[in-house]
């Protein structure tokens, strides 16, 4: 028997109950949200139940949602069951005044570098991390580039017309 989104659902949802929320299917693909203290004990049963069977991390990277006070960065997991051909995705929420989250390199081998370039990217503090130092950005850098912090462009440039840009105002 095939394993399916609604038996994954099931599954996590006898497991752990209502703290496991959000789920939605997209493209085919089963998402899901824990709170963030559970993220380690999540990976650890989709790693181990027997019938589920995650035991690939094909990805962890960071999202910034800078509108969601309290919960600016999500953690991203992305992981694949081998046997049946199916992947999930589920997230974390962390404040971005703390983000610490616990490394699942003990788990996934291939999580430490993941970690280590959302860390160098976003600033998310994987707590247990074997060697959490940046991994593409100079060690000088004293912030994280894809945080939506700063404006994409200098807002008093006057060589350009916004309009070829599809920013409004009419073209000449």
């Amino acid at each position: 028997m095939s394993l399916t989104n609604e038996r994954i659902k099931q599954r996590l949802q006898e497991k752990f109950g209502e703290a496991v929320s959000g789920f939605e299917e997209q493209y085919g693909m089963l998402s899901f949200e824990v709170p963030n203290e559970m993220n380690l004990k999540t990976l650890q049963f989709l790693y181990d139940d027997e019938e589920l069977k995650f035991r690939f991390l094909t990805d962890l990277c960071a999202v910034n949602y800078p509108e969601q006070e309290g919960r600016e960065l999500a953690v991203v997991y992305h992981l694949h069951n081998l046997t049946d051909n199916t992947r999930i995705r589920f997230k974390i929420f962390t404040d971005i005044k703390k983000p610490d989250v616990f490394t699942a390199v003990k788990l996934f081998s291939s999580a430490n570098w993941m970690e280590r370039e959302t860390y160098d990217f976003f600033g998310v503090n994987f707590v247990g991390h074997p060697n959490l130092k940046r991994i593409l950005n100079v060690d000088e850098m004293d912030y994280f580039p894809l945080r939506k912090e700063y404006p994409l462009e200098e807002r008093t440039r006057t060589d350009k017309d916004d309009a070829m840009f599809g920013r409004g105002g009419t073209m000449n």
